[in-house]
């Protein structure tokens, strides 16, 4: 198997380079398409049945693989998104090169190549003769960087479907591995007061900035480090002019919880904090919540790391599991009770940035991992 890898390199790089290419940003629908017909093709000439959905109001297109064993759940559930942060344009701009041995390119490790990570795998295992044995599924969203609104619940019910999951978001460098995340959500705050010349008659304006500014102080108190919780006000905006108190102000909360029962303590802070201004002529308004739940280390993760842990080393890898404050979609398939291994896509670093690399040196690695993980399934 090593050697037919090795052999793919090449052809790696060459499907690197035609979907780092292709604007996929998470409202481009005609580029998430074009990504999920790519893995369409692809998926088919293994014998996989596949199709591309499109999910929800917005028809968010998603990619759908599986291999289904009958009368039984899949052994593993492939997961991965095919959407990035960067507006169209940008591949233009910025198109897959490489240089030092890293690739980059908008999009290259969160998380295009960790796709190909499962695509070079799943024809690999099936060059060994292995694939048909195996019992799985592969789910490509297209909105996992705006929420995943349209498509968590299909993945949900797929993970349900599924003995455990594997995400393929960016492994970080070293070989660190995602065992535990942080849920999550946002908070918008809408304050309004009342307007009034700042020098002649302030005394009969509303100062709608400085209210938000006490509820500032309010939400900062949130932040708990022994609970794993924090609150950071991260958007503010209020007045437009010098002399004139301001009558409206807004700000944006991002949360973050580390286990689910955190979720009710926040949620009921925001949900009572319009009826406590500090100006008694003040109104808040409240919308948001915690959307996404925080992926847990449960003892069947656990038991799963073992066997990717195990099986790494013997590959020579150094392998190490971390928590992260960030969110995926594994935070969903968590949640499912589907035990969850996230970053096992290529090694890389500096997502949602201009300098995203990928590291070309953990290719044969992530790719070889992923298919030794699951011939070691298949073994009694």
């Amino acid at each position: 198997m090593k050697a037919y890898i090795d052999s793919r390199h090449e052809q790696f790089l060459n499907d690197f380079q035609t979907l780092i290419n292709i604007d996929s940003s998470s409202d481009n629908k005609h580029g998430i398409e074009t990504m999920a017909r790519f893995f369409e093709i692809r998926f088919q000439s293994l014998g996989l049945n596949t199709r591309v959905l499109f999910l929800g109001e917005d028809r968010v297109p998603c990619l759908y693989a599986e291999h289904p064993k009958k009368g039984g759940p899949f052994d593993v559930m492939f997961l991965g998104h095919m959407d990035t942060v960067f507006p169209a344009g940008e591949a233009e701009k910025r198109p897959f090169s490489i240089r030092d041995n890293k690739a980059f390119g908008p999009g290259v490790c969160d998380m295009k190549g960790g796709l190909l990570v499962v695509l070079h795998s799943l024809e690999a295992l099936k060059q060994e003769g292995i694939l048909d044995s195996l019992s799985f599924c592969v789910a490509f969203n297209g909105d996992e960087e705006t929420g995943s609104q349209a498509s968590k619940e299909w993945i949900m019910e797929t993970a349900k479907k599924s003995l455990r999951t594997f995400v393929y978001e960016p492994c970080r460098p070293g070989y660190r591995f995602v065992l535990q995340r942080k849920g999550g959500g946002s908070f918008h705050i809408t304050v309004k007061g009342r307007e009034a010349h700042a020098g002649a008659d302030p005394e009969k304006g509303v100062n709608a900035v400085v209210e938000l500014a006490h509820q500032i102080v309010r939400i900062n108190r949130l932040n708990e480090n022994d609970r794993g919780t924090t609150a950071q006000v991260t958007v503010v905006s209020g007045g437009d002019r010098v002399n004139i108190i301001p009558a409206l102000a807004e700000a944006s909360v991002d949360i973050r919880i580390s286990t689910p029962e955190e979720k009710g303590r926040v949620e009921d802070f925001f949900n009572t904090l319009g009826a406590q201004p500090f100006f008694k002529d003040s109104t808040i308004r409240v919308r948001g919540h915690i959307d996404r739940p925080p992926m847990e280390a449960g003892e069947a993760a656990q038991r799963l790391w073992d066997l990717v842990r195990s099986t790494g080393k013997t590959l020579g890898l150094p392998m190490e599991a971390i928590s992260t404050g960030g969110c995926s979609d594994g935070n969903y398939t968590s949640f499912s009770g589907t035990p969850t291994i996230d970053g096992m896509g290529i090694v890389g670093a500096n997502t949602h940035r201009l300098d995203e690399y990928a590291e070309l040196g953990s290719i044969r690695n992530m790719v070889l991992l992923t298919a030794q993980i699951c011939r070691a399934i298949l073994e009694p």
